[in-house]
C-alpha cells in the first residue's frame, strides 16, 4: 500500500544520511541532525491515509530521533563502528578505499570542454579531509601478489559500474580509466546521466555544482499567473497568463535563442555562460502543451480555480503528448505578487491581525476568543472577502461554532451599511439545531435567526418566510429536499456543519447542498477530511466546484495511482498536487499541537443536546399524565416522595431509551435520540483514534451501550459496575491505559466515578445526568487528573424539552431553586416541590423535544 511505501521512504532517507556520515573504519557516533529540506519534501508526498492529521515536521523529527537511538543500540555489537555496521548490510556502503570520479570544466578547449579523472582515497588527513590520488597510483601501491585482493576490493565498484555504463566500460577496456581524460559535451552528458549508476555501485562522484542528478539544469518554460487589474475576486475571478522560456538562473531567452536551442542536437549545451541539459522532443512537447493552454486562455480567460490547478501541476491533456512528469520537469508555474500574497494569507492566517475586529468583538460578542480562534476568524474573514470557500477542520472542542459566529458578527457589523445584506444559511444534522441556537443566543444575541425545521415552523412551511430582517437561517440536511425555497433563495454565505454528511457525492443531501445559490461556502468538520481521497473530492466539490476536476476523472486517476508501484514519481506528484490544491482552503488545528495545548483549559465541558424520538415522546407524555393523576390521589408525605422519586427515575430511563423503561427488547439506536447522538460523537472519536469514557447511573443499560459502541469502533471495549471484582477492575483499567488497549470504557457512575486513573481517555460522555454536579465532576476527574497530557472534552447529554434540560438550565442560571437542587439531597428537594412546581419541571416541551422525522409524522397526523 501507498502508506507502507511512504514510511519506507523515511527509512531510506535515514539510511542514506547514515551512509554520508560513514567514515570508513573510524569509530563514529551518529549525529541526530535531521535533513529538514529533504524531510519537508517527503512530507508533501504523503498519501492520503488514516492519522495523516498528526503528520507534521515535529512528528518526523521525533521518529528521526527514535531511529537514531535505535541505531546506537544496533551498532554496539560492531564496537560502535558505523562502517562495520553498514558493511554487514550492504558492501557498497563501506568499500575499503573509495574510488571517486571527478568531472570538471575545461574552459580552454571548446571541442572538449570537460576533463575527467578517477581517483581513490587511502586515508583521511589530520583535518579529516579526504585525500585523493590518481587511480593509476593504485596499480603501483598494490603491486605484488600479497596485495591483489586489496586491489580487487578497491576496483570492485568500478567493475560493477561497467556492467551498466557503456562509457565507463570503454574507459576500463582501453585502460584510460587510470589516466586523465578530456570529454566532449556529448561524453560529459553521458557521464552525468550515469552518475546514479556509479553511486549505486559505491563510487564517489565530484562534479560542478551546477549539476544535480535529481534536478538537472534545464531551460524551463516559465508560466506566471496573477489577478487581472479589472477582475473581481473569487473562484470566478480572471487571472493573467504569461508564458516565457528562461534559463536556470531566471534569465529569459528570446525567440531566436529558443529556436537555436531547439536546433542543437547536443544533449548538453552552453548558452549565455550556463550549461543546460536539452531534450528537444520533450521540450517541444511541453512547449506545445502550454501554447495550447495559452490559446484557450486568450479565448475563454483563466479562472481563479483553474489558475490554482495550474500552480499545483494539474492541467488537462490536450492535443499534445507531454506527460505530467515531463511537464513538471521542463516547466514551472509561479504566482504573481497579488496571488502570492493571497495564498500566503490563506496558508498563514496569523500574518495579519485586525484590531478593528477586536473592537467589534468586545461590543457584540459575549465571549473572549482564544488566540488560535482569532487567527481562525481572520482566515475565514479573508476567504469571505475573497469570495472563496473553505473548510474549518479544527479538532472537536476547539470552538468551530464560536469562530463562525464571530465571522457573522464581522459580516453584519463591518460591511458597508448601504450594502444590502443577504441572509446566511447554516445546514446541520437535526440533533445540532438546539446547540447552535443556544450558542448564538448566548454569544451573539444581536444576530437574528430563523429555524427552517419542521418542529419550529407552521404547517405552510413550504412557503418562503419573510427573511428581510433575518441574519441566519438554520436548517437540516433532510429539510433541503423538503423545502424548495431553500434552494431557490439567494444566500450570502452557506455553512455546513458536520460536513462529513456530504462525503458521498451521489447522496440526495450532498446533491441538494450543491444546488444552493450563494457567494461563499464553508464546511465544518472535526473528522480528518484527508483520510479518504474521494471523500475529500465531495467536500471540495461543494467548497470550490471544479478545483479537483470532475468526480469521474478524479476517482479513476486516484484508483490508478493507488495501484502504481511504491515510489513511482507520478504517484507522489499526484498526492503532492492534490495537497497543494486544497491546503489553502483547509484550516486544521489539533489539540496535540503544543501551541494549541498551551492555549487551552485543562478540560472543556459542553452541553450536548439530544432530541427525543416519537416513541420516547409518547412514553414521556404518558408518564407526566400518570404522575399528575396520581399526585391528585396521594396525601401521605412519605408515599408522595416515593411516588415522585420513582417517576424521576422513569423520566431518566425514557430519556435514555424506551426499552430501558420497558425492561425488555432490543436497544435499537433509532428509537433513542441519545443513542443517535452517541453514534455521531463516537464516529468522530473513532476516526481520530482517540479514547472515551461513558458514564451512566444505570447498570442495566451498560451491556446495550457496549454492544452499540462496538459496532461504531469496530472492536469491543470495556465496562465496569458495582459487581466487577477488585482484581478485574485493576486488569480492565490497565488494559484501557495501554496505548493499544480498547478504545472505550463504559462505567456506572457510582462504581467508576472515584478512585480510578483513566488518563488514556480524551473524551468523557455523561450519558445520563446526575442531579448533583459534584458526582459528575468526580467521574470526569477519572480522565482529567494528574498525568493527563491531553485536553479533556466533557460531553453532558441533555434531552431537549425534558426534565434534564430544565434542571440543567436552573443549575447554570444559579437561581434560588438551583442552589437547593445541586446539594447532596437534590432529588429529595425536588420531591418537596408543590404539585404545580413539580409538573412544571417534568412537563415535556414537545416543540423542543421533537426530532425531524417525528415532527413530520406528527404534522401529518394533525
Amino acid at each position: 500500500p501507498a502508506s507502507f511505501s511512504f514510511w519506507q521512504q523515511l527509512a531510506q532517507i535515514f539510511i542514506a544520511d547514515v551512509c554520508k556520515q560513514n567514515s570508513g573504519n573510524e569509530k563514529a557516533k551518529y549525529t541526530f541532525s535531521i535533513p529538514v529540506d529533504e524531510i519537508s519534501s517527503w512530507l508533501t508526498q504523503a498519501p492520503f491515509m488514516r492519522g495523516i492529521e498528526y503528520l507534521q515536521l515535529a512528528t518526523a523529527e521525533s521518529l528521526w530521533h527514535r531511529l537514531a537511538e535505535a541505531l546506537e543500540i544496533e551498532i554496539i555489537p560492531f564496537d560502535r563502528n558505523i562502517g562495520a555496521y553498514l558493511s554487514a548490510y550492504h558492501a557498497a556502503w563501506n568499500t575499503v578505499g573509495r574510488v571517486c570520479f571527478h568531472l570538471a570544466e575545461n574552459k580552454n578547449n571548446s571541442d572538449h570542454p570537460f576533463a575527467f579523472l578517477a581517483t581513490y582515497t587511502t586515508r583521511l588527513s589530520n583535518t579529516a579531509n579526504t585525500q585523493h590520488v590518481p587511480l593509476g597510483r593504485a596499480l603501483e601501491e598494490y603491486a605484488g601478489s600479497n596485495k591483489k585482493s586489496q586491489l580487487l576490493s578497491l576496483l570492485l565498484p568500478v567493475h560493477r559500474s561497467t556492467e551498466k555504463s557503456h562509457l565507463l566500460k570503454n574507459l576500463v577496456d582501453t585502460g584510460n580509466i587510470f589516466k586523465p581524460q578530456f570529454f566532449s559535451a556529448h561524453e560529459a552528458h553521458h557521464f552525468l546521466k550515469d552518475i546514479p549508476l556509479f553511486e549505486a555501485a559505491g563510487v564517489m562522484i565530484r562534479v560542478p555544482n551546477w549539476w544535480n542528478s535529481k534536478k538537472p539544469p534545464r531551460p524551463s518554460i516559465s508560466v506566471s499567473v496573477d489577478k487581472k487589474d479589472t477582475s473581481t475576486v473569487g473562484l470566478d475571478a480572471l487571472l493573467n497568463f504569461n508564458l516565457q522560456l528562461a534559463l536556470p538562473d531566471g534569465e529569459q531567452l528570446t525567440s531566436q535563442e529558443l529556436k537555436n536551442l531547439l536546433n542543437n542536437t547536443d544533449k548538453l549545451v552552453k548558452i549565455k555562460g550556463q550549461w543546460v541539459e536539452i531534450d528537444n522532443d520533450k521540450l517541444n512537447q511541453v512547449l506545445l502543451h502550454w501554447q495550447t493552454i495559452e490559446r484557450q486562455v486568450e479565448k475563454n480567460g483563466l479562472s481563479f480555480s483553474e489558475g490554482l490547478r495550474l500552480l499545483a501541476g494539474v492541467s488537462k491533456k490536450e492535443a499534445h503528448d507531454a506527460s505530467l512528469e515531463d511537464i513538471a520537469a521542463w516547466s514551472k508555474v509561479t504566482e504573481g505578487p497579488w496571488l502570492k500574497e493571497a495564498l500566503e494569507r490563506l496558508r498563514h492566517p496569523d500574518i495579519t491581525r485586525d484590531n478593528n475586529h477586536i473592537t467589534l468583538f468586545k461590543k457584540y460578542l459575549r465571549a473572549k476568543l482564544r488566540p488560535y480562534q482569532e487567527r481562525g476568524v481572520q482566515w475565514l474573514w479573508w476567504l469571505y472577502n475573497m469570495h472563496l470557500g473553505g473548510c474549518l477542520a479544527d479538532d472537536m472542542g476547539l470552538g468551530k461554532t464560536i469562530q463562525i459566529i464571530s465571522l457573522m458578527i464581522l459580516i453584519h457589523h463591518k460591511t458597508e451599511s448601504t450594502q444590502k445584506k443577504l441572509p446566511h444559511l447554516l445546514v446541520l444534522p437535526a440533533s445540532l439545531v438546539g446547540n447552535w441556537q443556544a450558542e448564538i443566543n448566548r454569544f451573539a444575541p444581536t444576530l437574528t435567526t430563523f429555524i427552517a425545521h419542521s418542529s419550529s415552523m407552521q404547517k405552510d412551511s413550504n412557503n418562503k418566510p419573510l427573511l428581510s430582517d433575518i441574519n441566519l437561517v438554520i436548517t437540516t440536511y433532510g429539510m433541503l429536499n423538503r423545502l424548495p425555497w431553500l434552494t431557490e433563495t439567494s444566500w450570502d454565505m452557506v455553512i455546513l456543519d458536520e460536513a462529513q454528511a456530504i462525503k458521498n457525492p451521489s447522496s440526495k443531501q450532498a446533491q441538494a447542498t450543491k444546488l444552493l445559490n450563494n457567494q461563499v461556502r464553508f464546511v465544518l468538520t472535526g473528522t480528518p477530511i484527508e483520510n479518504r481521497l474521494l471523500d475529500l473530492w465531495s467536500l471540495f466539490d461543494f467548497i470550490a466546484p471544479g478545483l479537483l476536476g470532475s468526480n469521474r476523472i478524479f476517482a479513476n486517476y486516484s484508483k490508478q495511482k493507488a495501484k502504481e508501484e511504491p515510489g513511482n514519481p507520478n504517484k507522489n506528484q499526484f498526492y503532492a498536487a492534490v495537497r497543494q490544491l486544497v491546503s489553502p482552503y483547509i484550516l486544521r488545528r489539533l489539540k496535540s499541537d503544543k501551541s494549541i495545548i498551551s492555549d487551552l483549559p485543562d478540560k472543556t465541558e459542553m452541553q450536548t443536546y439530544c432530541t427525543l424520538t416519537k416513541q420516547q415522546i409518547g412514553f414521556y407524555q404518558q408518564a407526566v399524565m400518570e404522575l399528575s393523576s396520581k399526585l391528585e390521589q396521594q396525601q401521605d408525605g412519605i408515599q408522595r416522595r416515593g411516588l415522585v422519586l420513582s417517576y424521576l427515575m422513569r423520566f431518566k430511563q425514557i430519556c435514555n431509551h424506551p426499552n430501558q423503561w420497558l425492561g425488555h427488547g432490543k436497544y435499537e439506536a433509532d428509537k433513542s435520540g441519545k443513542f443517535e447522538r452517541l453514534k455521531e460523537l463516537c464516529e468522530v472519536i473513532a476516526e481520530k483514534q482517540e479514547k472515551v469514557l461513558v458514564f451512566t447511573q444505570f447498570r442495566e443499560i451498560i451491556p446495550a451501550l457496549c454492544d452499540f459502541m462496538t459496532t461504531i469502533f469496530g472492536q469491543s471495549g470495556l465496562f465496569l459496575h458495582g459487581q466487577t471484582s477488585i482484581k478485574e477492575r485493576s486488569k480492565r483499567v490497565d488494559a484501557f491505559q495501554n496505548e493499544e488497549g480498547p478504545p472505550f470504557f463504559v462505567l456506572s457512575l457510582k462504581a467508576g466515578g472515584t478512585g480510578l486513573n483513566l488518563t488514556a481517555a480524551s473524551h468523557v460522555i455523561h450519558f445520563d445526568r446526575w442531579w448533583n454536579p459534584a458526582v459528575e465532576n468526580q467521574a470526569t476527574d477519572r480522565a482529567y487528573r494528574i498525568g493527563q497530557k491531553k485536553n479533556v472534552l466533557v460531553h453532558k447529554f441533555i434531552c431537549r424539552g425534558t426534565i434534564e434540560e430544565k434542571i440543567d438550565s436552573l443549575i447554570n442560571d444559579k437561581k434560588t431553586l438551583a442552589q437547593e437542587v445541586i446539594g447532596e439531597g437534590s432529588e429529595m428537594v425536588i420531591t418537596e416541590l408543590s404539585d404545580a412546581e413539580l409538573l412544571n419541571v417534568v412537563t415535556l416541551d414537545i416543540h423542543r423535544a421533537l426530532g425531524e422525522n417525528e415532527a413530520l409524522l406528527l404534522e401529518h397526523a394533525l
